[in-house]
């Protein structure tokens, strides 16, 4: 990574200036050393993520018109991708939403290439991940996906819903129980955690939709059941702008 290769650089000059050239000793020098290397490296972050957030503004612009621009959006942030040797996480960042756009899309064969390269904490795009590896049949690499997301991200309430939900629609109710148990473990007295538990210790499908548009997102429903929630969530806003 540039930034921290140029910030080490030029901390390591400065130690070596004070310990050689004013003869000062290693432990006077070091810290100095030490608080140039942390302002280059906090400057060198501030740029470069500046630039990687305009850019990101800039895409944002192209996926919220109407209609979407969204291959445009996307090759906006591909242009982003050269501040990835810059600066760390801004590759995976990029990764994670692009990914996200296109399996929302529901062009899943673009979309998994980017979602395995996605930033570990954002916890939408590792989900998408551990559902495309349960639906190509991989379930160690979902369950290792899962796990990760959850070390990064364990008070989403969701991630556990949606790692149980996986497990029990590939039979695996036992430990399904045990992700809903541990769940309530980091989460305790969550409701749809708490419901969820008990409708797969009885036996019953697990309740989902409770999480709306967050949920939708995820796939996991029929196309018919994710257009019947739009045209309602459509309704509710046509209702909520004639009371207005």
């Amino acid at each position: 990574m540039y930034n921290l290769s140029i910030s080490g650089v030029a901390g390591l000059i400065v130690l070596l200036l004070l310990k050689f050239a004013a003869g000062l000793p290693l432990w006077g020098a070091f810290p100095a050393g030490l608080i140039v290397f942390a302002g280059c490296f906090y400057l060198i972050s501030r740029l470069i993520m500046k630039k990687v957030m305009t850019i990101m503004e800039s895409a944002t612009k192209d996926l919220q018109a109407n209609p979407p621009r969204i291959e445009k959006g996307i090759k906006t942030l591909l242009t982003a991708m050269k501040y990835g040797p810059w600066q760390i996480y801004v590759t995976g960042q990029l990764n994670a939403q692009i990914g996200m756009i296109y399996y929302m899309k529901r062009d899943f064969s673009n979309a998994f290439p980017y979602l395995e390269k996605a930033f570990f904490k954002n916890w939408v795009a590792m989900g998408m991940l551990g559902i495309s590896y349960m639906k190509r049949q991989k379930k160690d690499k979902m369950k290792e996906t899962f796990e990760k997301a959850l070390q990064a991200s364990p008070k989403e309430g969701l991630l556990w819903n949606l790692y149980a939900y996986c497990l029990a629609e590939g039979g695996d109710t036992e430990r399904a129980q045990e992700v809903l148990n541990r769940g309530l473990k980091k989460l305790p007295g969550e409701e749809k955690l708490t419901a969820n538990l008990e409708a797969i210790s009885n036996g019953k499908k697990m309740k989902m939709r409770v999480y709306g548009d967050l949920w939708f997102q995820f796939h996991l429903e029929s196309v018919g059941a994710i257009q019947k929630h739009q045209m309602e969530a459509m309704g509710g806003m046509r209702r909520r702008t004639v009371r207005r």
